[in-house]
């Protein structure tokens, strides 16, 4: 059983940094593709960026692409969100999420893709 656990969220200004970490425990970490996904009040849970296994390709939402990056440090364990130029907008739970790979087209944006979550970390944003 692969268990995922966020830290470093937090309150901060408009225009401040955060770095979200995902440590995970169980399973093979290298193998899996990491998500990270976030959820505002009264909202959907979202999509906000992917990392294959290896850590050679990354996606982004159009929301915080060229803001945010995500990494993951496979001796670690851990993924990461570096947030840059926060907005309110960003304001919300964010969650990381793990997928087993399986054969096939797999749709990384979708949260039913992912098998495992963690129980998320608050960023709140204040203008």
């Amino acid at each position: 059983q692969v268990q995922l656990v966020e830290s470093g969220g937090g309150l901060v200004q408009a225009g401040d940094s955060l770095r979200l970490s995902c440590a995970a425990s169980g399973g093979t970490f290298s193998s899996y593709v990491m998500g990270w996904f976030r959820q505002a009040p009264g909202r959907e849970r979202e999509f906000v960026a992917h990392i294959t296994s290896s850590g050679a390709n990354r996606y982004y939402s159009d929301s915080v692409k060229g803001r945010f990056t995500v990494s993951r440090d496979n001796a670690k364990n851990t993924v990461y969100l570096q947030m840059n130029s926060l907005i309110p907008e960003d304001t919300a739970v964010y969650y990381c999420a793990a997928n087993v790979p399986s054969n096939g087209y797999t749709n990384y944006r979708r949260p039913s893709t992912y098998q495992y979550w963690g129980q998320g970390t608050r960023v709140t944003v204040s203008s």
